[in-house]
């Protein structure tokens, strides 16, 4: 599933070439991925004459930010957005199209139609879901050390588990948890509510950097993931653990182990994240 720098990825590359364009004319060829409002036709209607001024990012959601109505989409695992002209072949897993009045088409494409949108009025998107429980960006400034240390502290959850959490902070998925937590020296396993000021203050500087780094890159292309515009993301070529299951560790030469960690995959190094608590 695309987490926030393949997502951002996309939104940048989508910003040049959809803004300023205007929707002549909607078509929905697998309606279960409209998710509000109930009926496809009132979102069709809705959308048709409106234009396209914004692209923005809430964690892992796109938001097309229109004249009366803000789009709310999800790529879930396989989602992925093109422009085309009109006269381009159709792949078949091609299930929404928004046609434009200058010829092109913005085309979404699911293999497996886990992708969701929604439409809200302008000023409602984040008062419902999808949006409304979501916690702060990892770039914003409310999520400071203060603020992961207070999530943290609250729970005994192991700490990959409540960094999964979008409602402790969004955008984070297994990719970049395994990530940032190898690059702060901490097992995924630890129980969070043990974590030392020094280890918090370390794991809330790596989630940031390793976001910036992995944003810089374009993003990990580990299975399907690619932009908008076909590229693939180079972020995969510095990862550390995700992925190295049996690979010595770039840091120590110990082999990387896998486990599972609140039902998800999870890759470590023994000795370079160890389990005992260490004092501040």
């Amino acid at each position: 599933m695309p987490e926030l720098p393949e997502v951002e990825t996309v939104r940048r590359t989508l910003e040049k070439l959809v803004l300023g364009k205007k929707i002549a004319d909607v078509t929905v060829l697998w309606p279960k991925m409209i998710k509000r409002p109930d009926e496809v036709k009132q979102f069709i209607d809705a959308i048709i004459g409106q234009t396209i001024h914004q692209i923005e990012r809430r964690g892992k959601f796109l938001k097309f930010i229109l004249d009366d109505y803000v789009l709310i989409s999800h790529l879930r695992m396989e989602g992925r957005y093109g422009l085309y002209k009109k006269e381009e072949p159709v792949d078949k897993h091609t299930h929404v199209f928004f046609r434009f009045t200058d010829g092109t088409e913005l085309r979404y494409r699911d293999v497996r139609k886990f992708g969701t949108m929604h439409l809200f009025l302008k000023g409602e998107e984040e008062k419902s879901l999808p949006l409304s429980q979501l916690g702060p960006e990892p770039f914003s400034d409310q999520f400071e050390v203060g603020y992961l240390k207070n999530q943290l502290m609250r729970t005994n959850r192991k700490v990959k588990v409540a960094l999964l959490d979008q409602r402790t902070l969004v955008g984070l998925g297994n990719i970049y948890v395994d990530e940032a937590l190898f690059r702060a020296g901490i097992h995924p396993e630890r129980e969070s509510n043990t974590l030392t000021d020094v280890e918090i203050k370390k794991l809330q500087e790596e989630i940031v950097e390793t976001l910036k780094d992995a944003v810089a890159k374009g993003g990990s292309t580990v299975r399907s993931y690619v932009n908008t515009q076909g590229e693939i993301g180079m972020f995969q070529l510095e990862l550390f653990v995700y992925g190295k299951k049996g690979e010595p560790c770039k840091k120590c030469g110990n082999e990387i182990e896998k486990t599972v960690v609140g039902g998800r995959g999870t890759h470590y190094c023994s000795t370079c994240q160890r389990i005992e608590i260490t004092p501040n």
